[in-house]
């Protein structure tokens, strides 16, 4: 878990993790979340509850086309950092972010082994990935190349997120519509 005194600046799980997932749900399908159910335990430590957060939290969001995606996520997996995007078809089964440090273990005797050396924390995990941001940071200031982000797609994360967290705390479905 984080330390206590950095849960109240934090925006709370949906903002500060979830967030990331809701902008790659949208980014990957090309579709517009347009209603959540959210729901959230802050069965941890009591820092969550005092903080007016949750330490694990779960959202059912419906897509524009009506396709039903879910978001999970939890600041208390002892195992390692676990982030991971899994898609589901008609032809086909994929996962994003599934590697040999991904902390997961199979029950079934011939599964994969538990990770040896897991994911601490999000910096080590995504390392490469804010390198890379960093450089394209730096080649648009330099006028090297456009902006690819031009802040809609933040903003649009940033309201399923705020939906996510209304849902929670009203304990009711969210158009996020509603949160504009």
């Amino acid at each position: 878990p984080p330390p206590p005194e950095y849960l109240p600046l934090s925006g709370g799980l949906y903002r500060d993790c979830l967030i990331h997932d809701f902008d790659m749900l949208r980014w990957v399908t090309g579709r517009e979340v347009e209603t959540v159910y959210a729901t959230g335990s802050d069965a941890g430590p009591p820092m969550f509850r005092e903080a007016g957060d949750v330490s694990t939290a779960a959202a059912v969001l419906t897509l524009s086309d009506g396709v039903v995606a879910t978001a999970t996520a939890t600041r208390l997996n002892g195992a390692g950092y676990d982030v991971r995007m899994e898609l589901a078809g008609e032809l086909d089964q994929i996962a994003a972010g599934l590697d040999d440090r991904t902390p997961i273990a199979s029950t079934e005797p011939q599964g994969p082994p538990a990770a040896t050396k897991p994911w601490p924390g999000f910096l080590e995990r995504f390392a490469p990935a804010y390198e890379a941001e960093l450089a394209a940071f730096v080649s648009v200031l330099l006028g090297e190349r456009p902006n690819p982000c031009d802040g809609q797609e933040a903003l649009a994360a940033l309201r399923v997120a705020e939906a996510c967290e209304v849902s929670r705390r009203q304990g009711r479905a969210v158009r996020v519509a509603e949160v504009r």
